[in-house]
């Protein structure tokens, strides 16, 4: 049993992390085996973004939601409650819950946050949806690269007719020259 000074660090500490959280998905974990979630927690160790999945109790998770922009999901702590939170992209969190939820049906997301504001289950499933930061930072990159390597072929386009040209001729002369 936890003493009151160690409830009152894990809810300063639950009250920093939250802080400090892009996104933050609450989901019942309910009839999930201790073997899928240690699952998801390497999935979410394992991809390249900071994430934290984290199971804790109601009261405690209440005390340290209060007076915060995370105060909105004080109505989704009932239950087994469990906390994954994003310190980077918030979208490739998404992704992994719903898709794990889509692998373990007793897994059901509840609600999150996203940059203060409370978000349901479904914005959780269109987010999870988009493409991911490091996805649209390759697409605009792309985009930016295109025109350039446009630009490069039209440039070298006519020297290299112009060098086929002259390979041709020069093959043409070797074949009158040579007979």
């Amino acid at each position: 049993m936890l003493t009151r000074s160690q409830k009152e660090e894990q809810v300063a500490d639950l009250r920093d992390r939250l802080e400090r959280a892009t996104g933050v998905i609450v989901a019942d974990y309910r009839g999930i085996g201790v073997q899928e979630i240690n699952e998801l927690r390497s999935k979410l160790r394992g991809s390249d973004e900071e994430y934290e999945y984290r199971v804790s109790k109601n009261t405690l998770l209440r005390r340290a939601v209060e007076g915060s922009q995370a105060s909105v999901l004080l109505d989704q702590f009932e239950g087994p409650t469990a906390l994954a939170m994003s310190f980077g992209d918030p979208i490739a969190l998404a992704k992994i819950l719903v898709d794990f939820a889509k692998q373990h049906e007793v897994f059901e997301i509840r609600a999150g946050l996203l940059e203060g504001k409370a978000i349901d289950r479904e914005k959780i499933a269109t987010l999870a949806s988009l493409p991911s930061l490091d996805e649209l930072r390759s697409q605009l990159i792309g985009l930016i690269q295109a025109p350039a390597q446009k630009i490069a072929c039209v440039l070298s386009a006519p020297a290299g007719q112009l060098a086929r040209v002259v390979e041709a001729r020069r093959g043409q002369l070797e074949e009158s020259g040579g007979a």
